[in-house]
């Protein structure tokens, strides 16, 4: 299960200040009471940025790992969620998906740019339009797009700043803002809430 890391860090302040190593999970979240044999239980490695390590614990009686994802980490994709906001940001402006694609991913050929960028703009498009519903007061009528979330909120970094606005719903929002597990084929979900704790697919476009 991912959680959120509450911390001001850029994706590189995070791997240069080794801020895995402050991060601190006091108590079992399933069992607050103790008696679990809840304990640290070491880091696991993402690719990008270069050198990100994660941490995470363990219940033995729950038999659940739990890691403290940190604000500048989008969840389940490669990278920060600034360089998420940029490719969606890109996508809104452009006058196409394809257009977008075009300046974004010049490495691969263009259905794979499409799934890409695609990817991210759909899984935060779909994160903004339920925030309306969750937090009516503050982003009720807002266009589910990050140029009116961010003129609203009035931040620059809009998927940051949601990480900690929107905390209370974490669990339930899509990646890569939130933590919401991924569906299995067929409609179920992979292991309550578990969260996968390997290194991210290398070279994989995720």
């Amino acid at each position: 299960m991912q959680l959120r890391y509450a911390c001001a860090h850029t994706g590189a302040e995070y791997v240069l200040e080794q801020a895995w190593l402050q991060a601190s999970l006091p108590r079992c979240p399933l069992h607050p009471q103790g008696g679990c044999g809840f304990a640290r239980h070491g880091t696991y490695s993402r690719v990008s940025p270069p050198g990100t390590l994660v941490a995470r614990w363990y219940c033995p009686t729950g038999r659940r790992t739990f890691s403290l994802l940190p604000d500048c980490l989008a969840a389940r994709l490669t990278g920060t969620l600034a360089e998420v906001e940029a490719v969606v940001r890109a996508a809104e402006q452009a006058p196409s998906l394809e257009a977008a694609c075009a300046a974004l991913r010049l490495d691969i050929e263009l259905p794979g740019a499409l799934r890409w960028v695609g990817r991210r703009v759909r899984a935060v498009h779909a994160s903004l339009h339920l925030l309306r519903g969750l937090l009516p007061e503050r982003c009720g009528g807002c266009a589910a797009t990050l140029a009116a979330f961010g003129e609203r909120l009035g931040v620059a970094e809009v998927l940051v700043a949601l990480r900690g606005i929107a905390e209370p719903w974490l669990r339930d929002l899509p990646k890569p803002l939130g933590f919401r597990p991924r569906r299995e084929s067929g409609g179920g979900r992979r292991g309550a809430r578990q969260h996968w704790v390997g290194a991210d697919p290398p070279g994989a476009p995720a």
